[in-house]
């Protein structure tokens, strides 16, 4: 599963890596350790509206908060509970079907932390990341909320959420845990992203299927420092 992870570029460094056409107005900041409800960067391809329809989808890198509000919730506190959502069931799920079909995007991250217990019961920590500082792309699915409490117009009305996909582990990350987070390469990123791609359960399992990959050249250590630089 992913419950910490780390993003430790700048969000300028971003904008340059994934060829990103528009920008939030409050980016997320470089953590070491981020947790459930924290801010996290969120690359998503959106069609093109206006004068500019028809044209190639706009790459946007926003902030959202780490933990999915499906459109219909009336506590935002439920995204706490879906900060992960299973590859297998999520065209299902009626919290995320809707943003499998239409609203996919990608996590970018520098690692994750993992927790191992012992055979006496206690708990290691582990840093999980790839080769020569390689970033992380988490597969991930997102959504708006409207918070009611909040007055129209206001900028704080609507809330951006996400979700990062999980599948059963594979390669040497079986070692830590039985689940771990849908990591994609950059190209198999495009037809994730493209909103022209059709979201069902077929994509779903492409993408995981492709994560094998990112799994056998992933490496761990274990850490005693979580959320320090690594």
């Amino acid at each position: 599963m992913c419950g910490r992870f780390v993003m430790s570029r700048a969000a300028s460094d971003l904008v340059a890596l994934f060829d990103v056409d528009v920008t939030g107005d409050t980016l997320a900041e470089p953590s070491w350790n981020i947790a459930p409800t924290d801010p996290v960067s969120l690359i998503v391809d959106a069609a093109p509206r206006g004068d500019d329809a028809g044209g190639p989808p706009v790459r946007r890198l926003a902030t959202a908060r780490w933990g999915l509000i499906p459109s219909w919730a009336d506590d935002p506190r439920v995204g706490v509970k879906a900060i992960n959502a299973r590859v297998e069931t999520a065209a299902e799920k009626p919290t995320f079907r809707d943003a499998v079909v239409s609203r996919r995007a990608v996590v970018p991250a520098t690692g994750y932390y993992e927790w191992v217990t012992a055979p006496d019961g206690s708990k290691a920590a582990h840093y999980v990341h790839l080769p020569d500082d390689e970033l992380l792309l988490f597969a991930a699915l997102y959504e708006w909320w409207r918070d009611p409490r909040v007055a129209q117009g206001d900028p704080s009305r609507w809330v951006l959420s996400t979700s990062i996909l999980t599948r059963e582990a594979a390669g040497p990350l079986r070692e830590l845990h039985d689940r771990m987070p849908v990591m994609i390469g950059a190209e198999v990123m495009e037809e994730w992203l493209d909103p022209d791609t059709e979201g069902d359960h077929d994509l779903l399992e492409g993408i995981s299927g492709e994560s094998l990959g990112q799994a056998e050249r992933a490496v761990f250590r274990p850490t005693s420092q979580v959320g320090v630089p690594q």
